[in-house]
């Protein structure tokens, strides 16, 4: 089966990033730091309350336990984020808080919409997980090559797009 031949839908024009304006890497950089002050924000509160709680506790146990409560939530904060945010109906998908306020979004290749997997899948596995297991081998090469790819790529894309399948274009 082939889309296009009547058995299955064919991604139209309003979907996937065909002859959408692509976008520039400037708004992806501006997007990516206002997602990591998102997230960095709330972290460093969260640091200091443990912390906090922590020394009041004047115990190893105490730190112990605060170290590992703040492993976890942070853990869960920078895997939850993008892809929850990702995951939103209409015109809000594809976007996190910092794509959508520098009015970007990214289109998976196909049309189809994003869902919790499929943001995970790129924003946590690909661009985190394996860019940071490749930088832990060969320090910084990785991390530059998937950032700054977008500058010669002819489609803006830097690798962890390639590698998903998906465009970033203008909201």
């Amino acid at each position: 089966f082939r889309p296009g031949d009547g058995l299955l839908p064919a991604a139209g024009p309003e979907s996937g990033w065909a002859g959408r304006p692509l976008a520039s890497w400037g708004s992806r950089l501006a997007a990516y730091l206002i997602d990591f002050l998102i997230v960095l924000i709330p972290v460093v509160v969260l640091a200091i309350v443990l912390i906090g709680e922590a020394g009041d506790a004047d115990s190893v146990g105490g730190w112990i336990v605060a170290s590992v409560l703040y492993a976890l939530l942070l853990g869960a904060v920078f895997l939850l984020y993008a892809p929850l945010l990702m995951m939103r109906r209409g015109e809000r998908n594809g976007q996190t808080l910092g794509k959508q306020m520098v009015g970007i979004r990214v289109v998976r290749d196909n049309g189809e919409p994003f869902g919790f997997g499929w943001g995970a899948l790129r924003e946590v596995l690909l661009k985190q997980l394996a860019v940071n297991v490749a930088s832990s081998i060969i320090p910084f090469i990785p991390w530059f090559l998937n950032y700054f790819w977008p500058l010669w790529d002819d489609q803006n894309r830097a690798l962890h797009d390639m590698a998903a399948q998906t465009h970033v274009v203008k909201a």
